[in-house]
């Protein structure tokens, strides 16, 4: 048998480590609750993933995000901090993931926000396009960027999430395939989301994908033959080269009174053309488009803007070959040790350690979240545990009013106004660089938007928000 010290063993004493306190969520794959992390003061979210073997395809994805998660380290990326060590690597079925916690998701912000000022569109944007650039100029595509993968937070701070669809390129050649594996995929995203956040309402919700074509062809016009023959997909040059001839309605009048310099960089981020679209790298550095445009005035810093060298292939070896349930859950196995530094090391010195079962915190993080599944998702006097414990998230729904005044009597004590409020722009550049130091700390003006019903805010990703109710001009942290 192997003989391990008695510093091998504290590293797993995970289960005192994160006091859980309360349902927070209920995505895809799981269950979310929030917790302490005692040893920081820190509060985060684990979320537990059940049965993600069961579907090859899923873990697949669990797999990717996970560890585009470790390697993409950016404040406008949100941070897995931990992942649970598994008792047994070959036989595990769930895993926990440590990450940050974040107050609501885009979605909500713009449903329940109908006043966002000039200043939240100017911020919001610029933090985005931040974030795209270091992930872009990584060779990395979202693939998937809309207002419910970006979380925010009351101070105007907000990040990506939900990176189970991004993909990992290795060339440098332009890829044939329409809005999807180069970058004007997420560009374009950035552009629609830039209109919701300018509108509250999204800019083409097509029913299917003809209907999104009229919708965008009745807005950008009919694309000239060139760019309909550079479209990949030969069911979609069909339409197009059929469709009667449309012109393009100015921007102007889909949104009036909106600045010009915003207006010049909502039509290169929607230019119909991936190639008219600015880069990672334009987006940066042309003095006529994004980051570098005049929109961006008192904030913008380029000292704040990170570029990342390109993920290296081995990293996404596992794309290129046909996996197992076993392959992946090894692969899951390794991405958890890099959590684990005595236990990596122990894995990389080749050491055989399959038989043996490891003092886990994740048998009693699963009698936690057992426990709570089977009442009503808050810890409780009565708890075995003598701490406050979390079931899953419900599913997002409006509160009744009950739920609502025991909700605020609990809460009461702790709670503290957080109205998505608008950064003073004299003071954007300080607070951008506060938040690469994981230190936003952003100033809010006297107008505070007004919320409308009070409503449960969540996130599908495998990070989550909180719930965040809404009630008149305060929004009030609590779970239920």
């Amino acid at each position: 048998m192997i003989m391990l010290d008695r510093e091998f063993f504290t590293e797993y004493g995970e289960a005192s480590q994160y006091e859980i306190q309360e349902v927070v969520g209920k995505g895809s794959y799981g269950v979310v609750a929030s917790a302490i992390d005692t040893h920081t003061g820190e509060r985060v979210a684990i979320k537990k993933m059940n049965n993600i073997f069961e579907h090859v395809s899923d873990a697949t994805r669990i797999l990717r995000e996970i560890k585009l998660l470790r390697l993409l380290k950016h404040p406008d990326i949100v941070e897995i901090k931990h992942i649970m060590l598994p008792p047994s690597p070959r036989e595990f079925k769930d895993i926990y993931v440590v990450f940050e916690l974040m107050e609501s998701d885009l979605h909500q912000v713009i449903k329940l926000n109908d006043d966002l000022t000039p200043e939240h569109h100017q911020f919001f944007l610029y933090q985005l396009l931040r974030a795209l650039k270091y992930i872009h100029t990584g060779n990395v595509f979202h693939r998937d960027l809309k207002p419910r993968n970006i979380l925010v937070n009351a101070d105007c701070k907000l990040k990506l999430c939900d990176f189970g669809l991004a993909r990992v390129s290795f060339s440098n050649a332009p890829s044939a395939i329409f809005w999807t594996y180069t970058p004007a995929i997420d560009i374009w995203s950035i552009g629609c989301i830039f209109v919701e956040l300018l509108t509250g309402k999204p800019l083409f919700p097509g029913k299917n994908v003809v209907h999104q074509l009229e919708l965008i062809t009745d807005l950008l016009g009919t694309p000239s033959a060139e760019s309909i023959a550079r479209i990949g997909n030969e069911k979609a040059r069909k339409y197009l080269s059929s469709m009667r001839k449309k012109q393009p309605i100015p921007f102007s009048k889909k949104i009036p009174d909106l600045d010009r310099s915003a207006l010049r960089i909502l039509e290169r981020l929607l230019a119909f053309d991936p190639k008219d679209r600015p880069s990672a790298e334009e987006i940066r550095f042309s003095k006529m488009t994004a980051l570098a445009d005049p929109y961006f005035d008192g904030i913008a810093d380029k000292e704040e803007e990170p570029s990342r060298k390109p993920i290296s292939k081995l990293e996404f070896e596992f794309e290129r070959r046909k996996l197992t349930g076993d392959d992946v859950r090894d692969l899951i196995y390794r991405e958890i040790l890099e959590y684990h530094p005595e236990m990596l090391k122990e894995y990389l010195r080749g050491t055989d350690q399959t038989h043996f079962v490891y003092p886990s915190g994740v048998d009693h993080f699963k009698e936690q979240f057992a426990y709570l599944e089977e009442g009503d998702g808050t810890s409780g006097g009565n708890s075995p545990h003598h701490r406050k414990h979390a079931t899953s998230l419900p599913r997002e729904r409006v509160c009744t009013a009950d739920e609502t005044d025991h909700a605020l009597k609990r809460n009461a004590s702790s709670l503290s106004r957080a109205t998505v409020q608008s950064p003073i722009k004299s003071q954007a550049t300080e607070e951008l660089q506060s938040a690469n130091r994981n230190a936003v700390s952003v100033q809010t003006s006297s107008s505070k938007p007004k919320c409308g019903a009070r409503t449960l805010l969540k996130s599908d990703s495998i990070c989550a928000s909180t719930c965040v109710g809404l009630l008149g001009n305060d929004r009030q942290v609590h779970a239920l």
